[in-house]
C-alpha cells in the first residue's frame, strides 16, 4: 500500500522524502498514515526498481535535499498497482480499497470500470460471508453488533463504487 500511496504523490509533483509524507498524510490521513520508518525503505525500493528517480540539490536554507520524482515505469506501476486484484484478507481489503478508490483518476475510464468491478466482486463476496456467518450463529450482542456494521460498511462501499461506475459510464 505505501508503494501506491508514494507513487500517487510522486504523480502528481517531485517531493522530499519529508514533503511525500506531508502530502500522504493531507490526502490520506483518515485511511492511513504512515511513518518515516515506513516512507524511507519504500522509497528505496521505488528507486531500486526503476520506478522513482532521485536528484539532489541544495536547499534553501543550503542543506542538501534529495528530491523524488516517479519516472514512466513509475507511472506505470501505479497503475498496475491500482488495478491489482483486490487482497483477500477482509481485515487489509477495506482500507487499501478505499485507497484505490481514492487514487482512480490516474486510471482511464476503462481501466476505472475494471477496477471498479474488480473491488466490486470482493466486496460482494465478504458481504455475503458476513451475512452468512450473522444468520448461521447465534450471537451475543457485542459481536451482532461489529458484524452488523461490517455488513453496512460494505454495503456502503458498494452503494459507493456503483456510484462511480455510472459516473464512469456517463463519460
Amino acid at each position: 500500500m505505501i508503494e501506491l500511496l508514494i507513487l500517487f504523490e510522486l504523480n502528481r509533483k517531485i517531493l522530499t522524502m519529508y514533503g511525500v509524507s506531508k502530502s500522504i498524510k493531507e490526502d490520506f490521513s483518515v485511511l492511513t498514515t504512515p511513518s518515516y520508518g515506513t516512507i524511507k525503505p519504500a522509497l528505496n525500493r521505488l528507486e531500486s526498481a526503476g520506478f522513482v528517480r532521485t536528484q539532489k540539490e541544495m536547499s534553501k536554507g543550503g542543506r542538501p535535499s534529495t528530491y523524488y520524482s516517479i519516472t514512466d515505469n513509475g507511472a506505470k506501476e501505479l497503475k498496475k498497482l491500482i488495478m491489482s486484484q483486490p487482497l483477500e484478507n477482509p481485515i487489509q481489503f477495506l482500507p487499501y480499497a478505499r485507497i484505490k478508490l481514492a487514487c482512480a483518476d490516474v486510471l482511464d475510464t476503462r481501466e476505472q470500470l475494471m477496477m471498479l468491478d474488480s473491488i466490486k466482486q470482493k466486496a460482494e463476496s465478504i458481504l455475503l460471508d458476513a451475512q452468512n456467518l450473522v444468520r448461521s450463529k447465534e450471537l451475543s450482542f457485542y459481536p451482532k453488533m461489529v458484524f452488523d456494521n461490517l455488513i453496512c460498511e460494505y454495503k456502503n462501499l458498494i452503494s459507493l463504487i456503483e456510484g462511480f461506475e455510472h459516473a464512469c459510464a456517463r463519460k
